[in-house]
């Protein structure tokens, strides 16, 4: 229970929408608390980030809340965490966005691409950025990316898909162009996982109630029991975040129940 005890984190969207279960960003930032890191919970609804806070706070943990938005406040959500800790351990990307104007190679439109590659790609590459020159000169640290399956599978959400996958492609850079600095870098792959933003939004696009979409997801999931839940992204980031990592660097870890290993 002391997996990065004395460790200072930055979980960036750490809030999440309204819903029935818990969200990856709010899992990550609960979880590295309860591990003994000091967290900072990052997201654009200071009130979001701020439940958050509170959860940890209610479990014992020690976090922060802070409203900033990852496209255009990258460095300043690093100055905050300077200026609170003098040093970054840990630091999470945890944004994705989708749109309602994605969709295949053929029907997506630009303002949908350009909208969610800002959010999901332009946005954590700033953020890395910012985070590796402290890490960098500490000499350690440890980024994780949450990219998606929908990186390496699918066809419909082409703005989604092309934008996880150039965060992939950057969390190998970033590992490789620090190793020596001994800052890494990781990218977790979430399959269906049971969050509101995965069920919910989900559930709307397709006209289906949430019990309905639920059970449709978890058929799709070939490991026994279905769809995952935000404590397995968690448990994956809390792995990557830990000294029991410090030999793991530009892996692309799949938290999928088996669906990426599927071929054909």
């Amino acid at each position: 229970m002391n997996r990065l005890g004395g460790k200072t984190a930055i979980v960036v969207g750490a809030g999440q929408q309204p819903g029935e279960t818990i969200g990856n960003g709010r899992a990550i930032a609960m979880t590295f608390a309860r591990e003994g890191a000091d967290v900072l919970c990052v997201d654009r609804d200071l009130a979001r980030a701020e439940e958050t806070v509170s959860a940890i706070s209610e479990a014992g943990g020690t976090a922060h809340a802070l409203a900033a938005d990852i496209v255009t406040d990258a460095d300043a959500i690093v100055a905050a965490a300077l200026e609170r800790w003098g040093r970054i351990d840990v630091c999470v990307d945890n944004v994705g966005i989708g749109h309602s104007g994605d969709g295949p190679a053929h029907a997506h439109d630009d303002d949908a691409f350009e909208t969610v590659f800002a959010v999901n790609f332009t946005g954590a590459r700033r953020l890395v950025k910012a985070v590796l020159a402290p890490m960098r000169e500490a000499g350690g640290g440890s980024i994780v990316l949450v990219s998606s399956l929908a990186s390496t599978a699918g066809a419909n959400m082409v703005a989604y898909e092309v934008s996880k996958a150039a965060l992939n492609r950057f969390a190998i850079a970033t590992a490789l162009g620090s190793a020596k600095r001994g800052v890494r870098c990781n990218a977790i792959l979430p399959g269906l996982i049971d969050t509101p933003m995965g069920v919910g939004g989900t559930a709307a696009r397709d006209g289906r109630d949430l019990a309905a979409q639920r059970e449709a997801r978890s058929a799709m999931v070939p490991l026994k029991g279905g769809m995952g839940s935000a404590w397995d992204v968690a448990n994956a980031a809390l792995f990557l975040a830990s000294d029991e990592a410090r030999f793991v660097t530009g892996a692309l870890l799949p938290v999928d129940g088996g669906q990426g290993a599927r071929v054909g």
